[in-house]
């Protein structure tokens, strides 16, 4: 009997990225995040800016998500010498519960968007999904905290035109390569916390929802790095946030 053949995924290229030339565009950023669906440690944000008049393929580059570890890691001095600039922003657990999942998101993205800005100006950005988080609100517009009130979200962040893919860490190399610096930065934090709180297995888990951790929160209870505003433990509890499973 023939073994099934292995499904093999498209592998990213810069095509999206120079179709913005015809519009008179020269630095294009790509977009990601990682940590949206954990239930401890930060959302964070990365930023690659590539530049279309000297910008080659960069091979190896995939969504981090279809990367081993090894392969992640190698690849980020690569990234870093083959981009223009690049950045990952992070917003805490404790930013997440204050202003919600959107605003925090946005929040790291400004974080990022604002060390990329000391090296170049991107003409657009390509973010994935399909919904626009990352570009900047105004000063006046608040947002719901868990506690019925509002808080304000700060002045700055992108100001350049967002364009949402969806998919786009799997066909834009801009994209995928934001997604193995927020990944690789991301996972050596939750590493170095789990030091303090080895209980939760973070080196493993990257404070994802694994069985494992919540039964680690039922025992100890949350610390200070989890989502207090999401479901942790094993148990439901009114008004609590269900996570999301995801990278």
């Amino acid at each position: 009997m023939t073994a099934p053949r292995k499904k093999r995924t498209a592998t990213p290229t810069l095509s999206v990225e120079r179709s913005f030339a015809a519009h008179g565009h020269r630095y294009i950023a790509g977009c990601d995040e990682v940590g949206r669906g954990a239930l401890a440690g930060p959302v964070s944000v990365g930023i690659v800016v590539v530049d279309l008049d000297a910008a080659t393929s960069l091979r190896g580059v995939r969504d981090s998500k279809l990367l081993l570890p090894a392969h992640r890691e190698a690849l980020v001095p690569r990234i870093r010498r083959w981009s223009v600039a690049c950045a990952v922003g992070h917003a805490t657990a404790a930013e997440i519960d204050a202003l919600g999942l959107m605003a925090a998101l946005r929040t790291a993205g400004a974080r990022a968007w604002t060390s990329v800005l000391e090296t170049v100006v991107p003409d657009a950005v390509i973010l994935d999904g399909n919904h626009d988080w990352l570009s900047a609100r105004s000063q006046g517009e608040l947002f719901g905290t868990p506690d019925g009130g509002t808080a304000p979200v700060e002045p700055g962040g992108c100001t350049a035109p967002v364009h949402t893919r969806i998919k786009a860490d799997l066909s834009c190399q801009s994209v995928a390569a934001a997604s193995v610096l927020a990944k690789v930065e991301r996972d050596a934090l939750m590493v170095e916390l789990a030091g303090r709180h080895p209980a939760f297995g973070w080196d493993g888990n990257k404070g994802y929802a694994t069985g494992a951790h919540r039964e680690a929160i039922d025992a100890a209870g949350p610390s200070e790095y989890h989502r207090k505003t999401w479901r942790l433990g094993s148990a439901d509890r009114p008004g609590a946030t269900h996570a999301e499973i995801g990278g």
